[in-house]
């Protein structure tokens, strides 16, 4: 047998974005600005293996989609896991409350469920359990809400939901929307009953971060790791918030 077939697969790359319905700093919605973002700075077509995207749809229902969905497969060689009615809020959306998952056409997806999270605003998560290079993959995709207090109760919902299932590693990335560099009681093992860890850097506002507000974590300790917050003359045009990316060790 070869090095090469013995050899373990590499680390996982993930990337999260939250590109703000389109939106830029020139006040502008331009979904076009997006797909080439993400074509030339973000996720070129065979650079991440995990995708996930907050503020994808509009924000008002029927949250209707913006971006193109195709085009975007296209250039990141990626594809979006909301293939059937169940997994996007309507018919005009291509998410779940802007949050979209995209994953390598060869992985096979066992399990998938949206979550309704409690709030006054609309608020939710994508959840999707896959067949990975690595093993069974759980990856959760989400915007949590501004209040801690409000963010704390969504954890603990999205943590009951991961008890709930059959046991595997899970991911939650996303705009999780703690500025704290420590996680703050919404990331509480206490006060969850689930630790969930990985590096974290500033990625809000885009144009000079000081928030770490965009993260990338798992349930197995240091399981996420070489953290980046991404940056480029598209990524400060295109959204508020900068792109993060992660390698997720093998488990």
């Amino acid at each position: 047998m070869t090095a090469a077939a013995t050899a373990e697969p590499a680390a996982l790359r993930a990337v999260s974005w939250n590109v703000h319905r389109g939106r830029g700093g020139d006040g502008r919605v331009d979904p076009a600005r997006i797909l080439h973002t993400l074509a030339e700075e973000v996720c070129p077509k065979g650079g991440a293996d995990i995708l996930g995207l907050q503020e994808a749809d509009d924000e008002v229902p029927p949250h209707a989609r913006i971006l193109d969905i195709q085009a975007i497969e296209a250039a990141t060689g990626l594809r979006s896991v909301h293939d059937r009615p169940g997994l996007r809020w309507g018919a005009q959306s291509d998410g779940f409350l802007g949050a979209i998952l995209f994953l390598p056409p060869g992985w096979q997806i066992t399990h998938a469920d949206v979550i309704d999270l409690p709030g006054h605003c609309h608020r939710g998560a994508i959840s999707v359990e896959a067949e990975t290079p690595h093993g069974p993959l759980r990856l959760l995709c989400t915007h949590l809400s501004l209040g801690q207090p409000l963010r704390i109760v969504q954890v603990r919902t999205l943590v009951q939901y991961i008890f709930r299932r059959p046991s595997m590693p899970s991911v939650l990335m996303g705009d999780l929307n703690e500025w704290r560099p420590w996680g703050g009681l919404a990331f509480s093992p206490r006060v969850t009953g689930c630790r969930l860890s990985g590096p974290c850097k500033p990625s809000f506002p885009v144009g000079r971060p000081i928030l770490p507000l965009d993260r990338i974590l798992c349930d197995m300790p240091g399981a996420v790791s070489g953290f980046t917050v991404l940056d480029g003359p598209g990524i400060r045009a295109a959204s508020d918030h900068r792109p993060v990316r992660a390698l997720v060790a093998p488990f």
